[in-house]
């Protein structure tokens, strides 16, 4: 039906006949003369249409927005002083011999260059009309190509696409499983999975020694801008490797792609322990174009009177820090009030900050509510370790660990951002040496990752003291946004036993969710690794856009739910009563 894409025509085809096929983007009647802007997945391609050709002019005449077109003509350069720099294609032409409406079309619910205009529950309402915008089919080109990039080189050095299940059953890997009934086995459940995680470990014990997938995983929990329920993994596994030869295959791949696809260099990864960037920037996923650090104060703060800062300071379980924000110290009262209601979304009960207008004046020279609490001493110690010059501003965080890196971590990020102080475009970064576990609040002892990552220390040091144990996992990182995390695995039955019985997990309990994986464990599993990419992320992060949802062909909104096809949905009696599903209700009606 056609010889080329609209977006492909330029001046090395002037001469030629060609026919296009495309939507009517927009529509122009100049002195009788009809211009239709004809666009394709390639592009935009300007069509002229004169009164003398009656036929065709008599179609175009008739054309409306999206109208699906076929044109037959010549290309030709455009006149003098209609060139459009703008435009691939801006330089010719086509002037139209032959015109056919393939299918008429409703007024569009938006127009597709006035999306901005338009709020997103239409455009996703709406997808397919949405995905006709060039810079979404743009975004999903570039996921194409960076799909095929992974597959290319994960290919080249030696991995072998290997697809994995998708009903399983439910592991408690940190999310809610999404459960499917079985119509065979009444009262029983498949789960979709949330991640290849057992079946690639399985596959390494099989003898691949090289596995990747690019999979689907599902997670039934509350969303994110970054996150939805069923999402894309780029998912690989290695035998016979340590961290050292998974970071390195996979930065390699990283580096590779942003260089071919974006002509970026990305340099090497720096590699920080977990708990210098906590210290540092209150995150395990630090953005470190950020110029901006935390800094340990405790211990000047464990003899004061002032109990908001020593209550916390003499605590174990607590943490006393300042930020100090270079010229800080324009920041209005009204913005600093703004970002104690920033802080306090993260537990943090207030945010005390201290402004440094004439360090040549000592104590008068400060301005802050909370310095009359401070000793003069501990205060110009406190100026004195944070290296403060005037115009600065140091924000203050006192609290529980957690209060305090989540809410001083979080502000650390928002502050750089709202003063535009990024460095540099892109940072990466490694973290490593996480710790193998970490507490609850209620005192339960969860696995910082999974339950499949392996320690660093052996099982006997491991189950004495678990929380001072750390694992060999490790979380690749980008301008604040982790990319991918992995791990070496355990491949030893002890191992995996003292990980279960230190998370409370009862032989039975083993047996029943993970006999598979333990018997396994007895027939020679080879020392392996591996990692997972969030795809869509990466894509998100490579287009810079601000929204998962814009790399994702049909996303779910930030409730679940598919506006485009109203799912989900309910289904008949029948088909319960065949899956041996029955729905309960309560006294208020809800399910």
């Amino acid at each position: 039906m056609r010889t080329h894409y609209c977006g492909e025509l330029n001046n090395k085809h002037i001469g030629d006949t060609v026919t296009v096929c495309g939507w009517v983007h927009r529509r122009r009647d100049h002195g009788g003369v009809i211009f239709l802007d004809l666009r394709d997945r390639q592009g935009l391609l300007q069509v002229v249409v004169d009164p003398d050709t009656e036929q065709a002019f008599a179609t175009a005449d008739r054309a409306r927005s999206e109208w699906v077109m076929q044109v037959t003509g010549l290309v030709r350069t455009r006149p003098d002083g209609t060139v459009n720099a703008d435009m691939p294609t801006g330089e010719i032409e086509v002037l139209g011999r032959e015109v056919n409406v393939l299918n008429t079309a409703d007024t569009p619910p938006f127009q597709l260059d006035e999306h901005a205009k338009v709020g997103e529950e239409v455009r996703l309402k709406h997808r397919y009309m949405d995905l006709r915008r060039p810079e979404m089919l743009e975004n999903l080109i570039l996921r194409s190509r960076v799909t095929t990039f992974v597959r290319n080189f994960l290919t080249d050095h030696g991995f072998v696409d290997t697809e994995t299940p998708i009903l399983t059953r439910a592991t408690p890997e940190g999310a809610r499983d999404y459960l499917v009934p079985s119509r065979v086995h009444k009262g029983e459940f498949f789960a979709l999975p949330q991640s290849p995680q057992l079946f690639k470990q399985l596959l390494m014990v099989a003898g691949l020694d090289r596995y990747f997938q690019i999979a689907k995983c599902f997670r039934d929990e509350d969303l994110r801008a970054d996150r939805q329920p069923e999402f894309t993994q780029i998912d690989l596994e290695m035998s016979f490797a340590d961290e050292e030869a998974v970071m390195n295959l996979t930065e390699a791949m990283i580096r590779d792609l942003f260089k071919v696809e974006m002509d970026i260099d990305l340099g090497e990864f720096p590699r920080i322990p977990y708990a210098e960037v906590m210290a540092r920037f209150g995150s395990d996923k630090p953005d470190l174009r950020i110029p901006l650090e935390l800094i340990d104060i405790k211990d000047l703060m464990a003899s004061v009177d002032f109990k908001v800062f020593s209550g916390p300071a003499n605590d174990p379980d607590g943490r006393v820090t300042v930020m100090k924000v270079p010229s800080g110290a324009t920041i209005s009262r009204k913005e600093i009030d703004d970002y104690t209601k920033f802080v306090s979304q993260y537990g943090a009960k207030g945010l005390a900050w201290v402004k440094v207008n004439a360090m040549a004046e000592g104590i008068e020279g400060l301005q802050s509510p909370i310095l009359k609490f401070i000793p003069d001493d501990v205060v110009m110690r406190l100026i004195s370790r944070v290296d403060a010059n005037d115009g600065d501003i140091l924000f203050f965080g006192a609290d529980s660990a957690r209060v305090v890196s989540d809410a001083l971590g979080s502000l650390r990020v928002k502050v750089g951002h709202d003063l535009n102080l990024l460095t540099h475009e892109w940072a990466p970064l490694w973290v490593v040496d996480f710790p193998m576990f970490e507490e609850t609040g209620e005192g339960q002892i969860v696995a910082l990752h999974h339950p499949f990552t392996a320690p660093t220390v052996d099982p006997g040091a491991l189950k004495a003291d678990p929380l001072d144990a750390l694992s060999r996992a490790y979380d690749m990182v980008l301008n604040g946004t982790e990319l991918g995390g992995g791990s070496i695995r355990i491949h030893d039955q002890v191992t995996q036993h003292a990980v279960f019985e230190v998370l409370n997990i009862s032989a039975d309990e083993q047996r029943e969710k993970f006999g598979f994986l333990l018997d396994a464990l007895c027939y020679g599993a080879p020392p392996h690794g591996g990692l997972a990419f969030g795809l869509d992320r990466l894509v998100m992060l490579m287009l810079g856009a601000t929204s998962i949802r814009d790399v994702i062909a049909f996303p779910k909104t930030q409730s679940a739910t598919c506006l485009l096809t109203d799912a989900p949905g309910e289904v008949s009696a029948e088909q319960l009563k065949e899956a041996g599903v029955r729905i309960r209700q309560d006294k208020t009606g809800l399910i």
